[in-house]
């Protein structure tokens, strides 16, 4: 075929049904109608002399011949927009794109709103699109250039990729206003095996520290509930059970529940939280401003609000 002739706007839309594997999402990611982006389709097809996709239950599945052109499209497509954005100046107070970042659970409860407010008060033009992290395959997102930015509890995982501390922490004990465990400011360890916990299970915030620790005073844990992080506030100020917990994201529910957070009768492990990209990134200005934005956010979070206070 005359490759001069192919409009390369149709590779963008064979990557997003590519990505998608399905017309109507692909449609909806590149702001179109899905009977122009099947006509878009059919025109690529006729062009490369190939069905491209085929419809099954699952979705639109590529052809032998588009599995194998996926990856340099996907490829020659990053690299133009990398090209592009390295070389245009960029002013946040201009600025029209939106940053795809994204977040583990306690980095979503903990930095969500105050980086939307410092990102709202700084760029107007510039929208957020959080995407949860404990279900894909970061490395190859971030490599797909799908994703802009991670922030949670994770470290780089490979050379092609950067990473910086952005705070770290302590476990706390979270539990109802009232609760008749609670005893100056702190729950003393045979409260915390006295009482049923609840077992935050969708943070991979491992608390068997805690088992540990009671064994060691003949103590044993009840575990009661586990339960993602969403359910945590509904059911402990329902309840008499406690949850060991990162702490800040313990006080964050405490700010908006009818929740306490006790101080750990013992010196708990450090949970750390940072930011990784792909160092492809580094020197690009929108790109750049957006980890500033990150690191003056969680310059906040730097200590902890008790250590802070006294």
């Amino acid at each position: 075929m005359n490759w001069r002739q192919l409009d390369l706007n149709l590779l963008v839309i064979f990557d997003a049904v590519v990505q998608e594997r399905s017309a109507s999402r692909a449609a909806a990611r590149l702001n179109m109608s899905q009977p122009a982006l099947s006509h878009a389709l059919a025109r690529l097809r006729s062009s490369l002399g190939d069905e491209l996709f085929v419809r099954t239950p699952s979705g639109m599945e590529p052809t032998p011949y588009a599995e194998r052109l996926a990856s340099p499209v996907r490829a020659a497509l990053e690299n133009l927009r990398l090209g592009l954005e390295g070389a245009a100046e960029f002013d946040p107070n201009t600025a029209e794109r939106c940053f795809t970042i994204a977040v583990d659970n306690s980095a979503a409860l903990i930095l969500a709103a105050p980086l939307a407010a410092a990102i709202a008060a700084e760029a107007t033009g510039i929208g957020l699109n959080l995407r949860p992290s404990g279900t894909i395959d970061l490395a190859e997102r971030l490599d797909r250039g799908e994703i802009d930015l991670a922030l949670g509890g994770l470290a780089a995982p490979g050379e092609r990729f950067a990473d910086r501390r952005l705070f770290d922490g302590g476990f706390a004990v979270l539990l109802r206003r009232g609760h008749p465990a609670e005893r100056n400011e702190t729950l003393d360890l045979d409260a915390l095996g006295a009482f049923p916990h609840l077992i935050v299970s969708s943070t991979r915030e491992g608390t068997e520290f805690v088992d540990v620790e009671l064994a060691r005073h003949g103590l044993q844990r009840h575990i009661a509930l586990r339960a993602p992080l969403l359910a945590t506030p509904a059911v402990l100020a329902q309840s008499d059970m406690l949850a060991v917990l990162g702490e800040r994201a313990a006080r964050e529910f405490a700010r908006v529940a009818p929740l306490e957070v006790l101080q750990l009768p013992f010196v708990s492990p450090r949970l750390q939280t940072a930011m990784l990209w792909h160092r492809r990134f580094d020197d690009v200005a929108a790109h750049a401003w957006l980890r500033s934005i990150v690191l003056r956010v969680a310059r906040a979070f730097r200590r902890p609000r008790h250590d802070a206070a006294s």
